[in-house]
């Protein structure tokens, strides 16, 4: 390792390399080496792989996150995303001990004396057991773990909480976690320890979902009957990962039931869902098929018709959600994946006279393709293909004169990734990721009798993302453990590439032209990444983190728009990526067995080459909104408290975060500090589950959060018949608090006659108390501007009261 170190430094420092160069010399320099190593111990020592998949008996599905442990030598390791597990080991005899939290643990004697390969399938846990929540994570691994802000979520968990509208949402449920902040009332979109939300980077099986709310943001994408899982990365981000700065939340759909057909769906107040999976080819193939729709429009349809005196068109709102997946099973060191998405949102209006109608329909689409395959006994390689797409486009249409707005954001793209475990104790992951994005602007275009106008400044933009990535988890000895990782990244902005020059005066003044994929821009970096566990006590570690992350593509918001209309754009000529260093420090401890579980964990987070919106921008036609971007820096620092009870009957957790998010521009607030708009001093989410008894089970939650900023006007004047509004600092007004008090009650059934169908009726209640939380607020001016008798009020409005909503939710089969 020492020689190791030494080849390292000299490759770095070389000035005659190119940073790319060094670093992927450096990547296959690192790999050669561990395969030295393993090849040096086999010489010295006989030593014999153990290998396979733990899989849920009852499905078939692979148990991400599974135990194998040797007793002898109290050491272990835990299967990967797919339910792959490899150990190397002395020739020997030993003890097994398989284990899952929520499943019968096996314990299997083992005679070692030559390569195995073994797979496990792992019954759930008894009745008398069956209060413990399946979770995907390993009993300790709160202390055990090189993690550091790595929380996992269950779709059980999930939907043991009290839900918006009956909608159970996962995206909420990751907001009542500390260090997650929600974006507003109702809201999924969310801020993590005071990054942006284009900073979160959020994953269908590895497909990025740029755009993850229905209805304006009020629902996420995700529907909980094809999830199978959701994790959150928020401190010393892995190496796999990049792209974004803040977070990355990765969810997983379900694989398909390779044992039976089964039927699972679910009515509400404003949607349903409907899910069917099953064996194509019982043990060999499965598929999942998915859909959500809700019927807003078909319930307004006749209140519309009787309002508008039965000239009622098209009007009308929903939402739907489709997906896909097929696990084919080649061989026993072969399988294949194919997963899909498509979701899309609809809007309609027409006015009863006929003189004006819009449609706006906006949406993601996503397709993987992966195919796994396992070398030898210790390499597990997964190949992906990855399409992603969201697009929106709006056309109206007011008395003859037609117009349009659309945009569209494409990638395609190609990942490589290996799992090595060369050692018991010891996991290499290495990769290359690749994608081509194509970023297509506000497209504007209007008719108004003859005559046509568009844009000719906004065309598309096309870049190439590479990266290369090494990672290595090892466990040095009883008491330390350590997670080094090497991430190097590349981005080239590439023709066709157009750009017309405007001077101060806002008329052009020179064009740039550049052609196919010849080369406008090009940005690249290297991205360490570190984190360390010191175990103190059996049930208690300190962990420690450091993250140099990158970002080259961003979203731009402007305070006084709302999803869907954010557009993201590339790094360019003028936007620099992206950048962010992230420190972070705590002390984990469980209690009673693993029973509960604490943590108090702190984080400090310098930000560079921060993007807003300019004050007082107003875009022209043909200008590109990149040329009203102004850039800066931020910083956010805080603590994170957490307390959770994992098994038993009664279970939850209290998550607090205390937190000071800043920002600062040149040409905002005199070029001061001021408090981001993601800036919120105290948020305090207490999350209760509690079973009675095998047919009922109670749900609450209750979120406080101080009031999020904005910028409010302080002085009013008159002028040529107009008031004036002269505005404050940026965002020195906070608003009142927040806080909110959800329940449900959940009440399962008993169905004699059809031993297979499963049901359950839930009650959710938002906001039990109807406390009236700001949305927004704004400054109300009455009275006569002649005679100066103006008087001025803030006003606050709100969105919802207390709101019940009741859903039946089913299942069949299996």
């Amino acid at each position: 390792m020492v020689s190791l170190h030494i080849i390292l430094l000299v490759y770095f420092r070389s000035p005659k390399y190119h940073p790319m160069l060094r670093f992927l010399h450096c990547f296959f320099l690192i790999l050669l080496s561990l395969a030295a190593i393993s090849t040096l111990q086999a010489q010295s020592v006989p030593r014999y792989t153990i290998s396979g998949y733990i899989r849920d008996t009852a499905n078939g599905e692979g148990l991400l996150g599974a135990t194998i442990a040797v007793v002898e030598l109290t050491k272990g390791t835990n299967t990967n995303d797919y339910g792959f597990y490899s150990l190397d080991l002395p020739a020997g005899h030993y003890t097994l001990k398989v284990s899952y939290v929520g499943y019968e643990t096996e314990t299997i004697p083992l005679d070692l004396a030559g390569n195995i390969k073994m797979n496990f399938d792992l019954h759930t846990a008894a009745m008398a057991t069956k209060e413990i929540v399946v979770t995907a994570e390993k009993k300790d691994a709160n202390v055990t773990s090189t993690s550091v802000g790595r929380q996992e979520l269950t779709i059980e968990t999930v939907k043991s909480i009290p839900a918006f509208m009956g909608e159970v949402d996962v995206l909420k449920t990751i907001q009542l976690l500390p260090g997650v902040m929600a974006a507003g009332e109702g809201n999924t979109g969310f801020y993590v320890r005071g990054g942006g939300p284009d900073q979160n980077l959020v994953l269908l099986d590895e497909a990025v979902v740029y755009n993850t709310g229905h209805l304006f943001g009020f629902f996420s994408v995700f529907n909980s009957d094809a999830v199978r899982s959701v994790a959150i990365e928020k401190g010393a981000m892995p190496a796999q990962y990049g792209g974004r700065l803040s977070s990355v939340v990765d969810v997983k759909m379900s694989e398909g039931n390779m044992k039976h057909w089964e039927v699972a769906g679910g009515i509400g107040l404003i949607a349903s869902r409907l899910t069917v999976q099953g064996p194509l080819k019982k043990d060999k193939c499965s598929i999942i098929l998915s859909g959500r729709r809700t019927y807003i429009d078909l319930l307004t349809k006749p209140f519309l018709a009787t309002y508008q005196g039965g000239k009622y068109k098209k009007d009308g709102y929903y939402f739907y959600d489709l997906n896909a997946k097929l696990n084919y099973i080649i061989s026993d060191k072969d399988r294949l994946f194919v997963s899909a998405y498509f979701g899309r949102d609809v809007f309609d209006f027409k006015a009863p006279e006929g003189d004006f109608n819009i449609h706006f329909p906006w949406g993601n689409s996503t397709v993987t393709g992966r195919w796994n395959h396992i070398f030898g006994d210790k390499l597990f390689m997964n190949a992906m293909f990855i399409y992603n797409d969201y697009r929106f486009d709006i056309k109206s249409d007011y008395r003859g004169v037609i117009f349009g707005v659309s945009s569209d954001t494409r990638d395609l793209g190609a990942k490589l990734a290996f799992d090595y475990s060369p050692l018991v104790g010891h996991m290499v992951k290495f990769g290359l990721d690749y994608t081509n994005h194509m970023l297509t602007p506000y497209q504007t275009q209007g008719v108004f009798d003859s005559v046509s106008i568009q844009n000719t400044n906004t065309s598309s933009k096309y870049g190439h993302e590479l990266a290369a990535y090494v990672a290595d988890d090892f466990e040095v000895n009883k008491w330390l453990k350590i997670n080094l990782g090497l991430r190097a990244s590349l981005f080239c902005l590439a023709g066709p590439y157009k750009k017309s020059i405007f001077d101060s005066t806002g008329a052009k003044v020179d064009s740039l032209n550049y052609a196919l994929d010849q080369p406008v821009k090009t940005y690249y970096g290297l991205e360490p990444r570190a984190s360390a566990r010191i175990k103190v006590a059996k049930a208690t570690s300190i962990k420690a983190g450091f993250s140099l992350t990158k970002q080259y593509i961003h979203l731009v918001s402007n305070s006084t728009t709302t999803l869907p209309f954010d557009l993201w754009v590339p790094s360019t000529l003028k936007v620099k990526p992206q950048m962010a260093l992230q420190y972070s420090l705590g002390v984990f401890q469980n209690f009673h067995d693993n029973m509960f579980e604490a943590s108090i964990e702190g984080y400090y987070k310098q930000l560079f080459n921060q993007i807003e919106y300019g004050d007082n921008n107003v875009p022209g036609i043909d200008q590109d909104v990149e040329d009203f971007f102004v850039f800066g820096k931020g910083r956010s620092y805080g603590a994170e408290f957490f307390l959770k009870k994992a098994r038993g009957k009664f279970q939850g957790w209290i998550g607090y975060t205390l937190a000071w998010t800043q920002r600062k521009f040149p040409s905002i607030n005199n070029d001061q500090w001021f408090a981001a708009k993601y800036d919120r001093r105290h948020d305090l989410n207490v999350v209760l589950m509690y079973e009675i008894n095998q047919r009922w089970k109670l749900g609450a939650t209750f979120v406080y959060a101080s009031g999020n900023t904005t910028t409010l006007p302080v002085q009013l004047f008159y002028q040529e018949g107009t008031i004036h509004e002269i505005y404050g600092p940026r965002n020195f007004y906070r608003l009142p608090a927040y806080h909110r008090l959800d329940l449900s009650v959940t009440y399962s059934f008993k169905h004699k006659r059809f031993p297979k169908l499963h049901s359950d009726l839930n009650l959710s209640i938002y906001n039990a108390y109807s406390r009236q939380n700001p949305y927004f607020v704004y400054v109300d001016v009455q009275g006569n501007p002649y005679t100066g008798s103006i008087k001025t009020s803030l006003k606050q409005v709100s969105l919802f009261p207390i709101l019940p909503s009741i859903t039946w939710n089913f299942k069949f089969g299996g």
